[in-house]
């Protein structure tokens, strides 16, 4: 009773002064909907399950806590990468940075436009993924986000794209409380990359719901980094096709808070999905969490989960995940790693991974550890003469390079080693 007042109290405090965006009658019925769901499910608390390992509290409030901006002059990821760049500041969509959206065997649209017209593809899957991905455990700041989104864009691949999409967000303002809704839609036979890079906010809310049809293909890759005091919150929802293929890779650097859910519904045969993240924390004030729910609902498919965090100075990183298998979902092949280095006795990792099956003919693993850097290897690397610090930053790039071998782009796992590299030397 005592925590069922304390989830209204917090829902009624972070709703009171919410007006939703409106647009076409079914986007303001999916939105009406998405409230309808928050409320219902109250907004989470240290005490929810799923929430014990994190403090959602700053993502809950109505006031976003600030930010302060951090300019590491670097390169922008993926620069040398022939792309379509569409730039989001503080969550706002803007024109004049981005490229044209016009790109052959795929369409684009800005969310705000998609949802403001009558007949639109999107009234399909905008915010339809997030509420299956309710059950069985609730992500109501995911609901809330598919309530509150104004902005994002909506993506179809008709084909086989040629280049990468883009996404690049920009912090600009200390106090900015950002709320972006992707969704991607991938036909049948058709292949498209999306990457994401940038800290987007002061605090950032930020779903994205991805169909794959039959034979589809959709790869992704992003960054989350820069800005040392950012909050943020992802969902990605995505329901998988008969002998199509999802991959999804992370790269998080820097943050106060970082939680990343990623609910993905296997509904086709022979299908295959992959999620995989590395992250580096420095600090008492780092904490990073990875969430994810893998249901296999069809026969023969495949799914991996691989996960490898580096903390050091007290940092804190969070593992949660599940596979579940359902009855008649035979000759299912699941794979969860979740690993840790740990590189002090200040840091910690904190893993929940869990295995729920239901179909006797299937090949299901997980595996947990964390450990500190391993001192023979350490002591060959110094006796031949590498430096300990240098040698220390080879063997943690060695640690993490199983999550990046998950990136199918040799292009863009090298943009990713390097700017890991950049990272390890500038905090050694």
């Amino acid at each position: 009773m005592v925590l069922a007042q304390l989830k209204a109290d917090i829902t009624a405090a972070r709703l009171a002064d919410v007006t939703l965006p409106q647009g076409a009658a079914w986007a303001n019925d999916a939105r009406a909907q998405a409230l309808a769901r928050v409320r219902q499910m109250g907004l989470p608390t240290k005490r929810d399950e799923y929430w014990k390992y994190t403090d959602p509290a700053s993502l809950t409030v109505a006031d976003a806590p600030q930010a302060a901006l951090f300019d590491a002059g670097q390169t922008p990821l993926f620069a040398d990468i022939d792309r379509l760049r569409i730039v989001f500041v503080d969550g706002v969509f803007d024109a004049e940075a981005s490229d044209d959206l016009a790109l052959e065997g795929v369409e684009i649209e800005r969310l705000s436009d998609a949802m403001s017209k009558d007949i639109h593809w999107v009234k399909d899957t905008y915010g339809v993924l997030e509420a299956r991905g309710q059950d069985p455990v609730h992500r109501p700041l995911a609901a809330l986000n598919t309530a509150m989104a104004t902005d994002g864009v909506v993506i179809r691949a008709t084909a086989k794209v040629a280049k990468p999409i883009s996404l690049v967000y920009l912090h600009n303002d200390v106090a900015s409380d950002a709320v972006l809704h992707n969704v991607v839609k991938v036909d049948a036979g058709a292949e498209v990359t999306l990457l994401e890079n940038g800290p987007a906010a002061a605090r950032f809310s930020k779903s994205l719901e991805v169909d794959v049809a039959d034979g589809g293909a959709f790869h992704h890759v992003r960054t989350q980094g820069r800005d040392h005091e950012r909050r943020a919150v992802t969902h990605c929802f995505a329901r998988i096709g008969a002998q199509s293929t999802f991959k999804s890779f992370t790269l998080t650097f820097n943050g106060v808070l970082t939680r990343n859910e990623c609910v993905l519904d296997i509904v086709g045969d022979e299908a295959t999905a992959h999620v995989a993240g590395a992250c580096v924390g420095d600090g008492k004030d780092f904490h990073h969490d990875d969430t994810v729910f893998i249901t296999h609902d069809a026969v023969n498919c495949e799914s991996r989960q691989v996960f490898k965090k580096v903390l050091r100075n007290g940092a804190t990183g969070v593992f949660q995940g599940k596979i579940l298998v359902k009855a008649g979902a035979q000759k299912t092949d699941g794979y969860q790693i979740s690993q840790s280095l740990l590189l002090d006795e200040d840091s910690q990792f904190l893993a929940k991974p869990e295995l729920e099956i239901y179909a006797d003919d299937v090949a299901c693993s997980h595996g947990s550890t964390s450990g500190a850097i391993d001192e023979d290897a350490l002591f060959y690397l110094r006796s031949r003469g590498v430096p300990v610090i240098e040698a220390t930053n080879l063997l943690t790039l060695s640690f993490l390079a199983e999550a990046l071998d998950e990136i199918a782009d040799d292009a863009l796992a090298e943009a990713l080693r390097d700017r890991l590299e950049g990272w390890l030397s500038r905090h050694s």
